[in-house]
């Protein structure tokens, strides 16, 4: 009975019949000792008297009124799904048109950096502001694996910028290295140096983990001001080597025996090639980094990284190592922005402890915070517009850095989850496809 009278879906036409025809039997059974038959008294005696039209009366208002009301409730239950089926199609469009709108950007910015040193080719200015967004691009994209996606908040960031940078330097300074052989050394000393961090904070959280990687950021600058003898002091570190091609050094007289890139492609010498050359290297670099981060995200460390962000607790009790989850996050981040490092101290020649005070690192989370935290695409915005929202305001001198903050500040008022606060989903679960008797049942 409770399987006919109380159906979870919307019943047919026939359903309705025999849900009514139910119904109406079970009225006629309590009907009859109810109305069907009454007492009367018959000269002293009691006798029964039959109303047969009367129960047959109520027997068919049963039946009516129960066909009626489910035809009813079907009719609400059928508007509820539709309006239901009508907001999810709408989030789903919602999103739908989000990712298509941050793709379509994302495919944008990516033919506007190939091209932009090819539409400027002649304006230095332009090509060295460019790479300097790229440049914040990739430490945004190696911080957002620790704060966007593990939720570890990091004011640290900048002393693995720093190892990376001093890294290289040395390695190139002091035992001849090339680029290309310092880079994965580089990255692994600051990945190192993450590990270093990570493990004697494992039970921090909040503030007082922001506080210590803050510290540890200090400590690591305050070394690189004081050790002398191995970092200059603040002298810093002068004649580092620049990347070649293949090479070729981007050089207008080269040594004996040795080519010169424009010489070896017939070309004039032009001090842009060096500059259009260290472009596209950070561009490269920029991508690679974009690449990886979002296959980790897919792997099971990403999806680790998202469950540790959302529930610390839930993630023990589910059996989850969050140490290893954390210590990852950290080694993989450091590891890019020491990468970040090596390409800086390649590009300047030239690196001291000014260039990696707490300011570096408070820029670049706010690259992460603004452009909205997960959001791959969200730092490339964030980045370009901490870039050159300070240079726009350049000819207002005193003033320049107070419509800056005024700017930050607005955007935040605006945008409060960030500039782009949507980000694809780490998993997309496909619908399940209906049974048969499902979708009659549905319609």
């Amino acid at each position: 009975m409770s399987a006919v009278v109380f159906a979870r879906h919307a019943m047919t036409p026939a359903e309705r019949l025999r849900d009514a025809a139910w119904v109406a039997f079970v009225g006629l059974v309590l009907g009859i000792p109810m109305v069907g038959l009454t007492t009367v008294d018959a000269g002293g005696r009691l006798g029964v008297e039959t109303r047969f039209g009367l129960l047959a009366a109520v027997v068919a208002a049963v039946f009516g009124g129960r066909l009626l009301l489910r035809w009813a409730i079907d009719q609400a239950r059928n508007r509820k799904l539709e309006r239901e089926r009508a907001s999810t199609a709408t989030a789903a469009d919602r999103a739908s048109g989000a990712l298509k709108l941050v793709n379509f950007l994302g495919w944008v910015a990516l033919g506007t950096a190939i091209t932009l040193p090819i539409l400027f080719s002649d304006n230095r200015y332009v090509v060295d502001t460019a790479t300097t967004v790229l440049i914040y691009v990739m430490l945004g994209w190696g911080l957002n694996v620790v704060v966007g996606l593990a939720g570890l908040l990091d004011l640290g960031y900048v002393a693995f910028y720093a190892v990376g940078a001093y890294s290289y330097a040395l390695l190139s300074t002091q035992f001849g290295w090339s680029f290309w052989e310092a880079l994965p050394v580089s990255g692994a000393l600051a990945a190192s140096f993450g590990i270093l961090l990570g493990y004697p904070i494992l039970r921090l959280r909040g503030d007082y983990l922001a506080i210590v990687t803050l510290g540890f950021g200090e400590i690591i600058r305050i070394i690189l001001v004081n050790w002398t003898e191995f970092s200059g002091g603040p002298n810093g570190i002068s004649s580092i080597p620049r990347p070649s091609f293949f090479g070729l050094d981007f050089t207008r007289s080269p040594a004996e025996g040795e080519q010169s890139f424009a010489g070896f492609f017939g070309l004039e010498f032009s001090p842009m090639h060096r500059l259009i050359f260290l472009y596209y290297l950070i561009l490269v670099l920029a991508l690679l980094t974009h690449a990886f981060v979002s296959r980790l995200r897919k792997l099971p460390v990403g999806r680790a990284w998202e469950a540790l962000r959302e529930d610390e607790i839930a993630c023990q009790a589910m059996g989850m190592n969050t140490t290893h989850i954390k210590l990852s996050a950290f080694a993989i981040g450091a590891m890019l922005g020491g990468f970040g490092g090596v390409f800086f101290a390649a590009r300047q020649g030239f690196i001291s402890p000014e260039s990696f005070v707490f300011t570096e690192s408070a820029i670049i989370l706010a690259i992460v915070v603004l452009g909205g935290m997960g959001s791959q695409m969200g730092v490339v915005l964030a980045a370009t517009l901490l870039v050159l929202i300070p240079e726009f305001g350049r000819g207002l001198a005193e003033y320049r850095m107070l419509l800056f903050g005024l700017a930050m500040v607005l955007i935040m008022v605006w945008r409060p989850g960030g500039l782009l606060a949507h980000r694809e989903p780490t998993l997309r679960l496909k619908p399940l496809q209906q049974s048969a008797p499902a979708k009659e049942a549905a319609r």
